[in-house]
């Protein structure tokens, strides 16, 4: 099982240059979380971070009860085995085959004998899908193998935290198909905490238990991945939806005549919210939350058309509408308008904290379908 990650009041600067300041967030233990943010906002810093290749300003990261800012280089050494870690273009060795970069770790940190560094390599290497693959090298396989190597090396010291640094970089959409089912596949399988940071939309609608999102040098938001998908946020709004209109422009922030020259411009509905990637056999993972659990506890609506297939129905005015006979019911009944507090949330740079604007509460009943549905196998 994976081990939770807490951040407090992280800040991280170069010289006079802040990258993010005031950053607390929690990583629940086993859970999927995405970073998002513009470019340039300092998330893969923000992962280096994490692991203690550097050192922030001020605040603190604790894990298993130990604040790694604080630990000295062996306690840290000791901290970092905890950790597996997909870089961005794989970061494999071009003169070795996928076999000798995959065992690296192995032979780096461990006592295990070639043979047992031989079952070890090959399992990992067949749970990313790269049986037979052994003896090729980085140059001769497409970007997808790549990928699946670096992770499949990430693995071989058994991690109870996964960081993901753009994983989906470079690849087709296709490629990042596989490579989202396989996340969820093996987050199922060994039930590590996963953090990823990317930019594609589709993976953070879709894959993740929750997101946060990076922005003007703080955390905007972070928390479950439903409260972010119903939210009224500008800048949250803005980057899951892929719009122009809102505060994020071509150098991060709009100027005030950008801002004002949109005032007036009505934003289009929030799209429906997907249902969450499932395993590749239909089943929940233990971490991952009914759909529309969130909602339901806060009584929040989510667009029209949301979890599409699982019988997902509202009703205007509080009433509910008679039940189709065989379904099971989860109402949610009007209440008072309030805000839905993220899991931990830090200003957005005007010294007030972040906010979710929640829509109109109506009522609603689940209709669970008769089977599971099935993810593509990586």
């Amino acid at each position: 099982m994976g081990v939770e990650i807490r951040v407090e009041h992280l800040t991280k600067r170069f010289g006079r240059q802040t990258i993010w300041e005031d950053v607390s967030l929690t990583l629940p233990a086993g859970e999927i979380s995405v970073l998002l943010g513009p470019s340039g906002t300092g998330k893969s810093v923000f992962l280096k971070t994490l692991i203690g290749l550097l050192k922030p300003e001020n605040g603190s990261i604790v894990i298993q009860g130990k604040d790694i800012t604080k630990v000295r280089e062996r306690e840290l050494y000791e901290v970092r085995k905890l950790f597996g870690v997909l870089f961005q273009d794989g970061a494999l060795f071009g003169s070795q085959n996928l076999f000798d970069n995959i065992a690296f770790p192995l032979r780096e940190h461990t006592r295990k004998t070639e043979k047992e560094i031989r079952d070890i390599v090959l399992d990992k290497m067949e749970i990313v899908g790269l049986s037979g693959a052994e003896k090729k090298l980085p140059g001769e396989i497409s970007g997808g193998m790549r990928k699946r190597a670096g992770l499949a090396r990430a693995l071989v010291l058994d991690p109870e935290i996964l960081l993901f640094d753009e994983p989906d970089s470079g690849l087709d959409p296709v490629r990042t198909a596989y490579l989202n089912q396989l996340i969820v596949d093996l987050n199922a399988q060994i039930q590590a905490t996963f953090l990823i940071v990317t930019h594609d939309i589709n993976t953070a609608r879709t894959v993740p238990d929750n997101i946060g999102l990076l922005y003007r040098r703080h955390l905007a938001m972070f928390g479950p991945r439903e409260m972010l998908l119903s939210s009224n946020e500008p800048v949250v709004r803005q980057f899951l939806n892929a719009q122009r209109q809102g505060p994020i422009g071509m150098a991060e922030e709009k100027d005030a005549n950008e801002l004002e020259a949109e005032k007036d411009i009505a934003l289009g509905e929030l799209p429906p919210i997907p249902v969450q990637l499932p395993t590749s056999s239909g089943h929940m993972r233990v971490t991952q939350r009914e759909p529309g659990s969130w909602l339901k506890e806060h009584g929040v609506v989510p667009p029209p058309g949301s979890f599409p297939g699982l019988g997902l129905e509202f009703t205007d005015g509080g009433r509910e509408e008679p039940s189709p006979v065989g379904s099971s019911n989860v109402t949610v009944r009007k209440a008072p308008a309030r805000k839905a507090a993220a899991r931990k949330a830090v200003p957005a740079g005007d010294g007030e904290a972040s906010a979710v604007s929640a829509p109109r509460k109506r009522t609603a009943r689940t209709r669970r379908p008769a089977g599971g549905s099935s993810g593509e196998g990586a």
